[in-house]
């Protein structure tokens, strides 16, 4: 990672705040955690979820949080959310991405059409999300887009292709987002604002604090230390 000279004069996780972050598929544990340690550090968040009832329990868990009701693989419906997330709080500085889920096991024979359909939903809300959102993110002067994947791409078992598969492609797309941001500096004479981060996992359980703490911290240093990087968060090192 890129060395860089803070700001002595702001405490690192004083930089989030006031900052608008999108949780997109922020109903599970992680991005319950993250909506509170994000609230926590002064950010204003939008929990967005496909589901009624887990995005009330989340709002339970984070009551200054905004909810947005969302089916992240429509693009109408996520043309939607960003002109009501517009209207409503104003243009956003950071998308994380947490839609997830495993399907697998039973070797190469059982990586199912079935089970890879319900795994490419991440892939594909990760798409719109990234792309309704981003004109929010380059031009704001510290857009964050992150997403989580997992160990399972460097070291890819028969019985989570499927999985490490969607996984890999996730982190391409990420990268790729990564090189626009640094592309449009350029090309405008800016300097980069913008970072696309990959947050790697072998399980986010009992690492949901620390996927928090990592998402706060997108803000401590300036987007050239962070745009393009890998993040390994897991007890084992």
């Amino acid at each position: 990672m890129s060395e860089v000279t803070a700001d002595p004069a702001v405490e690192p996780r004083e930089r989030v705040r006031g900052r608008l972050v999108l949780l997109a598929g922020g109903t599970s544990a992680a991005g319950r955690a993250c909506a509170r340690v994000l609230g926590e550090a002064g950010a204003r968040v939008v929990v967005v979820g496909s589901n009624a009832a887990r995005l009330r329990e989340a709002a339970e868990s984070a009551p200054a949080a905004a909810t947005e009701l969302c089916d992240l693989t429509d693009p109408a419906a996520v043309s939607a959310l960003r002109d009501r997330v517009h209207a409503a709080h104003g243009t956003v500085d950071g998308v994380i991405h947490l839609v997830g889920g495993w399907r697998g096991g039973g070797g190469l024979a059982g990586q199912s059409d079935e089970d890879l359909a319900v795994l490419l939903r991440s892939f594909t809300a990760l798409r719109h999300i990234s792309r309704a959102f981003d004109d929010d993110l380059r031009t704001s002067d510290a857009g964050r887009l992150a997403i989580v994947s997992s160990t399972a791409v460097v070291r890819p078992l028969a019985g989570g292709a499927n999985y490490a598969a969607v996984k890999a492609a996730s982190e391409a797309w990420t990268r790729a987002v990564a090189q626009g941001y640094a592309k449009s500096a350029r090309d405008t004479g800016r300097e980069l604002s913008a970072a696309g981060v990959i947050f790697r996992v072998r399980s986010l359980g009992g690492l949901e604090e620390a996927l928090a703490s990592a998402v706060v911290a997108l803000w401590d240093d300036e987007a050239a230390a962070w745009n393009d990087v890998v993040v390994d968060i897991d007890t084992g090192g």
